[in-house]
């Protein structure tokens, strides 16, 4: 009698764990790093969502929060860029495969290994640039124009959200792989 763990690995019940994969292991790190990132990116929403009404009624009052367009902006940009990872995981994203549809397995599989791998390749380049950028902006000392906040966290933020989004293509890639290597050693 086998149990299926969180992760689709069968196991023997009542035996001792077996030992993971890499790949395993490497699934496993991408879904919980790109679950906390999906997780903190719901509660910048939140928090734009409670700074959004808060501002509104405390116009009403004639004393409107300082620097509302700045922080909307900053916790929408965590938002947006933490959640990537996680929906390319769930694929929540548009893909176009009318054509794919008509491929074999092993076109398919080495179609999707070379979208991931091309946009694995630009996303770590984006995770990798944007936190450059950050450091650009932390030695700088750079600050907002309203607020006078620095602004390099943010970016900071938006470079994990990159990284995530990339971590999940490696995954995604790897997978195809295997899947490509799997078809050829069956033909």
């Amino acid at each position: 009698m086998e149990r299926v763990t969180g992760m689709g690995v069968a196991q023997p019940v009542g035996l001792a764990p077996r030992r993971l994969t890499a790949m395993q292991r490497l699934e496993r790190t991408s879904v919980l790093v790109n679950r906390a990132l999906a997780w903190t990116a719901g509660f910048a929403l939140v928090a734009m969502l409670l700074f959004t009404v808060a501002d509104v009624a405390l116009r009403t009052l004639g004393r409107p929060l300082a620097g509302s367009y700045e922080v909307i902006g900053w916790l929408a940009a965590a938002a947006t860029a933490l959640v990537l990872g996680s929906v390319q995981q769930h694929r929540g994203h548009v893909a176009v495969s009318l054509l794919e549809a008509h491929f074999g397995a092993g076109l398919r599989a080495g179609i999707e290994m070379l979208t991931s791998l091309l946009s694995l390749a630009l996303f770590a380049a984006v995770a990798w640039y944007v936190a450059r950028y950050g450091r650009v902006l932390q030695e700088t000392g750079s600050l907002s124009e309203t607020l006078r906040f620095s602004v390099y966290p943010w970016v900071y933020i938006v470079a994990a959200g990159a990284g995530g989004l990339a971590l999940a293509l490696l995954v995604d890639f790897l997978r195809a792989a295997g899947r490509l290597r799997a078809l050829w050693r069956h033909s």
